[in-house]
């Protein structure tokens, strides 16, 4: 009998999780890639899990994934998005701040994705309708909150924007701080937090999310879960577009996008 693609990406998802955990702590030879930015074995290892998971399921499909690329050809219209590890430099310096992202994009968009909090042993994961977190093997509705007011800020570089926006700038802004309390997880396991209520707002400026392996299925987790998206610039995400704003509410996203716009001018 075939598995839900739900339940197979998270199935995925768990799969990379198990290898994280199980590596966490232990000594880990670290490939090296561009711009100061690395690898390590727990990465290459659970990408390799994830991938025989979906592999047994749907051999046909093609898979784009962080450390090897990408395989299939994808002539049925289905590429799997794959983050064995988000969060790598967290990982590398023992800080449980981590995650690992399997999303499938079905012709032109992703609604089903999966994104696995190898330590919390929590799934964020998304049918396409719905949004839901699965614990001790039950699965409670994700609802958006600002009530915390916590807004998590990528000031990981590079920064693509920055003669326009910077988000360390914004830490600065009298009405950010008049509003909201800076966070920085430094992994896109606070996009999923934004769906589940536990952060107010989430703020990037890196390029073409909606096709990329490390935010595809956070982005699609919010989105399900009813949360207000877009880019920078207010508009909707697109193929090329810079940046993203992720926020639980239509207020908090409206007064994110006021102090991004006091920047630009």
């Amino acid at each position: 009998m075939s598995i839900a693609d739900h339940e197979l990406a998270v199935a995925a998802a768990q799969a990379g999780a198990a290898v994280v955990r199980s590596r966490y702590g232990t000594a880990l030879p670290r490939v090296l890639k561009t711009g100061g930015d690395f690898a390590t074995a727990a990465d290459v290892e659970a990408e390799q899990a994830i991938l025989g998971v979906l592999a047994e399921a749907h051999p046909d499909d093609a898979v784009v994934a962080e450390e090897s690329g990408r395989t299939g050809t994808g002539d049925n219209g289905r590429t799997w998005l794959v983050d064995p590890l988000c969060g790598t430099l967290n990982f590398a310096a023992r800080t449980m701040l981590a995650s690992v992202n399997v999303a499938l994009r079905s012709g032109p968009d992703v609604a089903v994705a999966a994104s696995a909090d190898p330590f919390a042993d929590e799934v964020f994961w998304t049918d396409g309708s719905a949004a839901y977190v699965r614990g001790a093997g039950t699965d409670e509705r994700l609802v958006p909150s600002a009530e915390s007011t916590l807004v998590d800020l990528n000031l990981d570089p590079p920064f693509p924007n920055r003669d326009v926006f910077l988000a360390a700038r914004m830490l600065t802004d009298e009405g950010f701080i008049e509003q909201f309390r800076p966070r920085v997880v430094s992994t896109s396991l606070a996009v999923a937090w934004v769906a589940a209520g536990r952060r107010a707002a989430y703020v990037t400026d890196r390029h073409d999310l909606r096709n990329s392996v490390h935010f595809a299925a956070g982005i699609a987790l919010c989105q399900a879960a009813g949360c207000v998206i877009s880019g920078l610039d207010g508009e909707p995400l697109r193929a090329g577009g810079d940046g993203l704003v992720v926020a639980a509410d239509e207020r908090t996203h409206t007064a994110l996008l006021t102090l991004i716009r006091k920047q630009r001018s």
